[in-house]
């Protein structure tokens, strides 16, 4: 069934594009960058053992947990309206983490920032999707979209490490308010407001509560693990409450009017393996820049500005695999771009599992840097491709939100599960031998979050082809064929 043209193409849509990929580089620049000096930010506040994670981990949990909300807000009071106040929260709340003066005021802060993240990111896509039709045109503005991910990533690296050698871990949060700045005083000139039109205009904020909820035990039990036990009943316990909030959730959504997530959207096996595949994916990329950090400057004593200029390759290859993972996608479909993608992530992680106590860079880190990088890239953008394939304008904020949670969540799970199996395989005998052989254990989850999701692809992703813009299939039609997608005014 071919769709007609609901409306001409914003002659902006290019310069909209420019801007929005700028605040995709400013949430990933604090995501990475927070990786290089959470070292220093654990000395200079006195984080105890284990315990710095949460500086990531109340950021992705308070991100992930809110997305869903933030997308579904930004469709009913107006998309540009809200990602202009989650641009300025951002930028307020990256002040408070710059002035934090002990660890639970960064931890409370970065939770601030991840909520504020979690109403701009999910924004940003959702107006992406609204201003390029379903098809290459989109495809290319998603891969550009990734593309601005990486080079922040890649820009964490070049300008973390001096940053925080020379002015201190505080400016990796003080960096981001011009960047804000920036953003708040163009988006009038470049985005259009749009919203989806809904008769019943409920948030369900019982729905967003009960599924972070559901986040929160189920990560803070894997942290807690080591310590407790994996059988104790503090583990056990949260880990039942993380289920039964999950089922609650389910439960809300099934009953409500205007659910949070609408269950038929992820009945689109499309939605929910492309956003599956993208959550391991996610695992693995945070778990593995988490372990990495930990790896570099614990065990090989690199700085951070040494530590991140010898990492500039994965994020910078990754940016190379995001635009041939959209030309291929557009060629031959997600699912084998994504399976090829997660299995250079899996051979990235096991070239890098065995990592030595007397390491070095171009011996040990370079070739497994080298293959993860174009698979994350590739996978990145195939995932998201399949998972908002097929979704109807007045859904697009609640899909972007689910699709953005999904790598978000995923992080902070994979955060956990290597953290966890570090602090768990570290023991006795020599302090950086001992630690070491952490790291490798930690890098050998990450091989295993892969190879599920490698699985995951190809089961869940099969049936999806190219597409172009002759046989593309109408929004309203994949997943409401009996609703038609109502007029939206622009």
């Amino acid at each position: 069934m071919t769709a007609a043209p609901t409306s001409a193409p914003d002659p902006r849509r290019w310069r909209a594009l420019a801007l929005l990929c700028v605040a995709g580089f400013m949430v990933i620049l604090d995501s990475q960058i927070v990786v290089l000096a959470l070292p220093s930010i654990a000395d200079g506040l006195d984080f105890p053992p284990g315990d710095a994670q949460w500086v990531m981990s109340a950021y992705l949990l308070s991100f992930g947990g809110l997305l869903l909300l933030g997308g579904r807000i930004a469709d009913l009071l107006g998309r540009r309206r809200v990602f202009m106040t989650g641009t300025l929260l951002f930028g307020v709340s990256s002040l408070l983490c710059g002035f934090a003066w002990t660890g639970g005021v960064l931890v409370a802060a970065r939770a601030i920032q991840g909520l504020s993240a979690a109403v701009m990111a999910p924004t940003a896509l959702s107006i992406l999707l609204n201003t390029f039709e379903e098809g290459p045109e989109r495809n290319k503005a998603l891969a550009i979209w990734s593309g601005s991910g990486g080079f922040g990533a890649t820009a964490a690296l070049l300008i973390g490490g001096p940053l925080t050698d020379v002015l201190g871990w505080e400016w990796v949060f003080f960096l981001n308010v011009p960047i804000a700045a920036l953003l708040i005083g163009l988006s009038p000139v470049l985005l259009r407001e749009s919203r989806a039109e809904a008769r019943n205009r409920s948030y369900d904020p019982v729905g967003a509560l009960t599924i972070t909820a559901a986040l929160l035990a189920c990560v803070y039990a894997v942290v807690e693990a080591p310590r407790a036990g994996w059988l104790s009943a503090q583990t056990v316990g949260l880990l039942a409450a993380a289920a039964a909030l999950a089922l609650l959730f389910v439960r809300v959504e099934a009953r409500s009017k205007a659910p949070l997530v609408p269950l038929r959207l992820l009945r689109a096996r499309s939605v929910s393996g492309g956003n599956l595949v993208v959550f391991l994916l996610g695992s693995c990329a945070f778990g593995m820049s988490y372990t990495l950090s930990q790896y570099g400057q614990g065990v090989l004593g690199y700085s951070p500005l040494r530590f991140g200029l010898y990492n500039v390759v994965m994020p910078a290859t990754a940016v190379i695999g995001s635009y041939a993972g959209q030309a291929l996608v557009t060629r031959i479909g997600p699912r084998p771009v994504a399976v090829g993608g997660l299995t250079l992530v899996g051979a990235g992680s096991l070239l890098l599992a065995g990592v030595p106590v007397d390491g070095g860079f171009a011996r040990d880190l370079f070739p497994g840097l080298l293959v993860f990088g174009p698979g994350l890239g590739a996978c990145a953008v195939a995932g998201s491709i399949a998972a908002l394939t097929g979704v109807g304008e007045r859904e697009s904020g609640v899909a972007s939100g689910i699709n953005t949670a999904a790598f978000q969540i995923g992080g902070a799970f994979g955060v956990a599960v290597v953290s966890s199996v570090a602090v768990s395989s570290t023991k006795g005998g020599d302090r950086i031998v001992a630690m070491t052989e952490g790291y490798q254990a930690a890098f050998t989850a990450c091989v295993v979050l892969a190879a599920v999701g490698l699985a995951c692809a190809l089961v869940l992703l099969r049936g999806l082809g190219p597409r172009s813009d002759d046989d593309q299939v109408t929004p309203s039609s994949a997943l409401q064929p009996d609703a038609p997608d109502p007029a939206h005014p622009r």
